[in-house]
């Protein structure tokens, strides 16, 4: 018996990924952060007035001020102890921090309707998943640690005003200059580093690309090429990193001329001072460790440029923490339906801003690219892929979904179980409209196998019963037996427990592992999305039994390429450029040559499919391509 899934009764809302947020995650930690900081500066603020006094009280002579000297020895031990834990606490905080902050970017991903989730390049949708969350993550934690960055410049102030006004002054006279360089460098380096992000992202999608395509690569022998076009973007990327380090190098050198003249500065004044008797040589101490600490405030370039990286790679979390999750009013499907199918009036348009909705098509541009940058959104070029489709399919039946390539099959497919909402009318499910229900409610009813199935999972046995619910042992031997896979399974090494990366797989085994995964987690809607076209004939022939063995307890919708798919399916939905040209039986439909003529053409092409799917990597052809090996573990 399955579990009932938890129900959430309304989507959750928009989460920005600002510091703040973040930062309520592990107020403990970050107060703790914030304390030793604190503490650390402090120390370190007490520490030249305790150690002036006692150099007045050597100088005066007299007895050994031994409180003075233990005062000093504490302090500076304190100011160690504090500054070591908040370098234990800064790595700690900000590793948690970075594991919260790709979790809740993972699941908003999730979450969302895959048509937009999957607008971002698969590449930069790596890259902002990892570099970007560990860049962002870092805010609350150096703001936290850049108290004491703050503090001791001013408090070092504080006290040459205290030890005597004309040494403070003398700093004072320097001081627009240092803060002028701070403010130009905090620019700077935010600039550059959002620069060096993009071109990394495009760096990121152009090799994720590669690797997906690399046995199209292959066979075309554009390897050369390739590797020239994914490298290409490391001139700009080189350019940007040399301005960064440029920007810090220059920062570094005008610090390096600016604070030794300050410190002159101030301790010449203070010399006179102390030649004319304002001060005693014990103040002239304390005023050279408060000068060295008030320009110690160049320190706060590491900060300030680490706020500056972590708000670049923030923006460009924002758009995956903003994507709205599919909407449902919380209910469930209709108690013991038998999966009666109903479309009215639906349609899909693609927005332009993915090739990913176009059956079997790949034009190798870079999608949502503009300029070279990903982007999430952009202008777009809308192109209708289903229009105006109305169907009933009775709960129990078979439906087979035929059509040139690029007809919509693999849309309709998707747009009936949800993979994909509808941008005009509505698909029932027994009655219940799917935008209505509960995602967590309506995906135990729901099972996919896909023409290039991903295989999550540590071992054979664990990708077989991943799902709505984790299927159990019989469950997932079952499935494999219906799906033809017990067989190759039983020659592994360590049969159900071999592990994946031990189990060299052809494109066909990969479907069949696709295939038990589905028959092993049963629901009322059973959608196969060209899942057979890398089965030879005997393997489809008792997979299709399989099928009909579930005749009147599930809904069966399967894309279909040969000929024998849609002869045994209780109807034909035959679709060309995204309309519905005719459903009925196959044996109505074939008496129209241009129906025959689509599984002329289409018999080839899976036939060729099924040859090449022998081999590792083979794949075939259909709309949504990353959506269904990406978004189906969800």
């Amino acid at each position: 018996m399955r579990p009932k899934p938890r129900l959430r009764l309304r989507p959750r809302p928009p989460e920005p990924s600002g510091a703040r947020r973040l930062a309520r995650r592990h107020p403990g930690a970050l107060l703790a952060l914030f304390l030793c900081s604190t503490g650390g500066a402090l120390a370190a603020l007490a520490l030249p007035a305790a150690l002036g006094h006692t150099v007045d009280r050597l100088v005066d002579g007299g007895p050994v001020p031994w409180a003075g000297l233990l005062l000093c020895a504490v302090l500076t031990l304190a100011e160690t102890g504090f500054d070591a834990g908040a370098a234990v606490l800064t790595t700690s905080t900000g590793a948690r921090l970075t594991a919260h902050l790709r979790t809740r970017t993972t699941a908003r991903v999730l979450a969302a309707e895959p048509r937009r989730a999957l607008a971002v390049p698969t590449g930069d949708l790596t890259a902002r998943l990892t570099a970007r969350t560990a860049d962002a993550a870092t805010a609350p934690v150096t703001a936290a640690g850049a108290v004491a960055g703050v503090l001791l410049p001013l408090g070092a102030i504080v006290g040459l005003f205290v030890i005597d006004p004309w040494t403070a002054a003398a700093f004072l006279l320097g001081a627009p200059l240092l803060v002028a360089l701070l403010h130009t460098f905090t620019r700077r380096t935010a600039d550059a580093g959002a620069d060096y992000q993009r071109a990394q992202s495009v760096i990121a999608h152009r090799l994720t690309e590669a690797l997906d395509g690399a046995d199209t690569i292959r066979a075309a022998r554009t390897g050369a090429r390739e590797y020239r076009r994914i490298l290409e973007p490391l001139t700009t990327l080189a350019a940007h990193g040399r301005r960064t380090w440029a920007v810090y190098g220059r920062a570094a050198g005008q610090s390096a001329l600016l604070l030794p003249l300050l410190m002159l500065l101030v301790l010449a004044v203070g010399g006179l001072r102390l030649h004319a008797g304002a001060i005693g040589v014990g103040d002239l101490v304390a005023a050279s460790r408060y000068a060295a600490l008030a320009v110690g405030i160049g320190s706060l370039t590491g900060a300030l440029g680490a706020l500056a990286r972590s708000r670049a790679a923030a923006r460009t979390l924002d758009p995956l923490l903003t994507l709205d999750p599919l909407p449902h009013e919380g209910r469930g499907p209709a108690p013991g339906g038998p999966g009666h199918l109903e479309l009215r009036d639906v349609g899909v348009v693609q927005d332009g801003k993915q090739d990913g909705n176009q059956e079997g098509k790949q034009d190798g541009k870079q999608d949502g690219m503009q300029g070279g940058e990903p982007l999430l959104n952009g202008e777009p070029d809308r192109k209708p892929l289903l229009t105006g489709v109305h169907l009933t399919v009775p709960g129990g039946t078979s439906l087979a979904v035929v059509g040139r390539s690029g007809s919509g099959k693999s849309v309709f497919a998707a747009v009936v179980g949800r993979l994909l909402d509808p941008d005009t009318g509505t698909v029932l499910l027994d009655g219940v409209p799917l935008t209505a229900m509960d995602p967590a409610l309506l995906r135990p009813e729901i099972a996919y196998a896909f023409a290039r199935p991903a295989l999550p999972g540590t071992t054979v046995e664990d990708t077989i019963a991943f799902g709505p619910w984790t299927a159990g042992p019989a469950a997932v031997r079952e499935g494999a037996r219906a799906a033809r896979a017990d067989g190759f399974v039983g020659l592994l090494p360590y049969g159900y427990a071999t592990p994946l990366t031990d189990a060299p797989l052809s494109g066909g085994e990969r479907q069949r592992l696709g295939l038990a995964r589905a028959f092993a987690h049963p629901g009322r809607l059973l959608i196969l999305d060209d899942a057979l076209s890398g089965l030879d004939t005997v393997t489809e022939h008792h997979v299709r039994r399989a099928l009909d063995e579930r005749a009147g307890r599930c809904t069966r919708v399967i894309v279909a390429h040969r000929l024998s798919s849609a002869a045994r399916a209780d109807r034909v939905l035959w679709l060309e450029d995204g309309r519905v040209r005719a459903t009925g039986p196959h044996e109505e439909l074939w008496a129209d040559p241009e129906y025959r003529a689509v599984f002329r053409t289409e018999t080839g092409e899976a036939e060729e499919t099924a040859e090449a799917d022998e081999g590792p990597g083979a794949g075939a052809d259909g709309a949504l391509p990353r959506a269904r090996t990406e978004v189906e573990a969800r």
